[in-house]
């Protein structure tokens, strides 16, 4: 029997057993299907590391844009997924050249429960895409596959479970024409799924094939009944090549409309599709709020939308012009569920994916937003800033002017420096974190940095508690998130740590 269980200061209901504890503790990027980053359980303390394994066997290496020179890891980590049982799911890269599995562990000890492998072809890229991954509802794992397909995974939690795989584009036809396929389509951003437990994803395509694909966005049903629609048609513009990579899907809290952005490698427009069939319902284009020209829409961007409790949408952009006065910040655009009107920007968004903080967890703001935003504020340095790096909390209904431009943005209630300087240089060590994890049931948020720390930011006494997880290392954004038994979760230095009391 299903019952409706919601949750009011995120706007999200969740079809799910008559007990709460069923759902999955995480789901995969930015916990659920509208991205608030929500935790269901309270955050332990940080007091030590419990255990820690390698996400990555093979790193990569390259220069940051936006930093000056020394390497960094050149790779951007798919979060982890809990089940209601405390099983981890972790995506884990395996070879240089980007092969995949899938490690389920004991929550509590990191032991393995179970391993599978996955053929997935990374699409062409310059930062190294996550493994494409989600845990519905249902407590199915959905993991991508080569040629666009997606395989399946029933009881996550035990040692063995019905699987299987699945293609958009009808199996048949990529079993007929597997080499063709594999070579020319990949599964280009995260996998996400609505309460019912279809599932969206972006793909893309390089060359002809015998479905006729072209790139675009796809749903599977879960019946394993696939469509799909080009992603020039999604964004009514024949200039649309593709979906952003890394975009995830947001799905609306009513389930009726998916949002995702498209784009022609550099410049794009937020679209919103009908759930059931993809078709083309609302679109925005992407504009810096600054110069008035297109936003950059960046394959280095692991950025994806946010739906916050009154249904409006946020999407990060990069600068349009890179060497202008914005320090490569970009901007969070921030819009109405039908997209047909455009709010006041956050003045960070490149690379982040906000989540949503309940009202109360900043009790001496007295704001009239019944919820806030948690943003990631880094100004880098090389880029003109002064390297004072921060996290930010930011009220959707109220606007303050920018620090660095003539651009009205929103307000900033509270903010909080990294507390760690760069010795021998200017500035302060980045927040490292793509998605940050709320824990809305101690008042506080939990995130990483490039310092190799991970950080509970106590947002009444707006303190941040702290642990040592590892030598500073430049790396690409990554996820943090909260376990079924309110263990923390960051990866630092390609490793996944398991923190708390």
């Amino acid at each position: 029997m299903k019952t409706i269980l919601c949750c009011a200061f995120a706007g999200l209901c969740l079809a799910a057993s008559a007990r709460g504890s069923d759902l999955p503790a995480w789901r995969g990027h930015a916990a659920n299907a509208q991205h608030t980053a929500r935790a269901l359980a309270a955050g332990q303390s940080l007091t030590k590391i419990h255990w820690e394994m390698a996400v990555d066997l093979a790193p990569p290496s390259g220069t940051r844009r936006g930093r000056g020179g020394g390497g960094e890891i050149t790779a951007h980590y798919a979060s982890p997924m809990i089940t209601a049982e405390n099983t981890v799911l972790v995506p884990v890269k395996t070879t240089a050249k980007g092969d995949f599995k899938i490690d389920a562990v004991e929550g509590a000890t990191g032991k393995i429960i179970w391993t599978t492998g996955t053929d997935y072809v990374l699409p062409p890229h310059n930062s190294v895409p996550p493994l494409p991954a989600h845990l519905t509802a249902q407590n199915r794992l959905y993991y991508a596959g080569a040629g666009g397909t997606v395989f399946f995974r029933d009881s996550p939690d035990s040692k063995k479970g019905t699987s299987g795989q699945l293609a958009f584009y009808g199996l048949a036809t990529y079993r007929k024409n597997r080499k063709i396929f594999d070579h020319n389509v990949m599964i280009d951003t995260p996998i996400t799924a609505d309460e019912k437990g279809n599932i969206y994803f972006g793909f893309l395509v390089q060359a002809a094939n015998p479905a006729h694909l072209v790139s675009g966005i796809a749903r599977i049903d879960s019946s394993g009944n696939g469509i799909w629609i080009k992603a020039r048609k999604a964004g009514r513009s024949v200039l649309m090549t593709q979906v952003a990579m890394n975009c995830a899907p947001a799905v609306s809290a009513d389930g009726k409309t998916i949002y995702i952005a498209v784009s022609n490698g550099s410049i794009g427009y937020l679209v919103g599709l009908d759930s059931t069939t993809l078709k083309p319902e609302y679109r925005t284009t992407l504009i810096d709020p600054k110069t008035g020209d297109s936003a950059g829409v960046s394959d280095d961007s692991s950025a994806t939308p946010t739906i916050g409790p009154d249904g409006k949408v946020y999407y990060g952009v990069f600068d349009s012009d890179p060497n202008g006065d914005h320090n490569c910040r970009g901007w969070l655009l921030n819009f109405s569920a039908d997209l047909a009107t455009e709010n006041a920007p956050g003045s960070f968004g490149w690379d982040d994916t906000v989540s949503i903080v309940p009202k109360d967890a900043v009790p001496h703001y007295a704001g009239k937003s019944s919820y806030y935003i948690m943003s990631k504020y880094n100004n880098y340095i090389d880029c003109g800033g002064n390297g004072q790096n921060q996290l930010a909390i930011l009220d959707p209904d109220a606007t303050q002017m920018d620090e660095f431009s003539d651009v009205t943005v929103l307000k900033q209630v509270e903010t909080i420096l990294d507390p760690n300087e760069i010795q021998g240089e200017e500035g302060r060590y980045e927040w490292c974190v793509n998605t940050a994890a709320v824990d809305d049931k101690n008042n506080a948020v939990f995130v990483n940095d490039e310092f190799g720390y991970a950080y509970r930011w106590d947002l009444p006494d707006n303190t941040l508690d702290l642990l040592p997880l590892n030598a500073p290392t430049s790396e690409a954004y990554t996820p943090t998130l909260i376990g079924a038994d309110g263990t923390n979760y960051a990866i630092n230095n390609a490793t996944l740590y398991a923190i708390g009391n």
